[in-house]
């Protein structure tokens, strides 16, 4: 698996799926393999959606082919994908405990 996969946890609704200019997300990036584990620390209570993308050319952003993405893609709570991303409601879940647990399945559509 070639490239990098970006994570970005936000819990402002505006800034998701793309949360890089919310000054108050948790980001990471981590190397691209069958899988990986990503921990954040100081995470306040609070509802939160995570967007991830397999960023396979490294340019840190996701590639789309017209409105169709080119690179892999996942959100927190796996949601069906049918035109466009998931808004945040029906991918955000509930931090009320001192750990959480997501397991985020990578897309592929092309």
């Amino acid at each position: 698996m070639k490239g990098k996969v970006l994570v970005c946890v936000t819990a402002n609704p505006r800034f998701f799926p793309d949360c890089s200019k919310d000054s108050k997300s948790f980001r990471a990036t981590v190397p691209a393999r069958d899988s990986a584990q990503v921990s954040f620390r100081g995470v306040a209570q609070g509802t939160y959606a995570i967007a991830v993308i397999h960023d396979e050319n490294g340019n840190d952003k996701m590639d789309m082919a017209v409105f169709i993405p080119k690179e892999g893609f996942g959100f927190s709570r796996n949601p069906a994908i049918r035109t466009g991303p998931p808004k945040f409601k029906v991918a955000s879940f509930a931090i009320d405990a001192a750990e959480i647990s997501q397991r985020i399945k990578m897309k592929y559509m092309l």
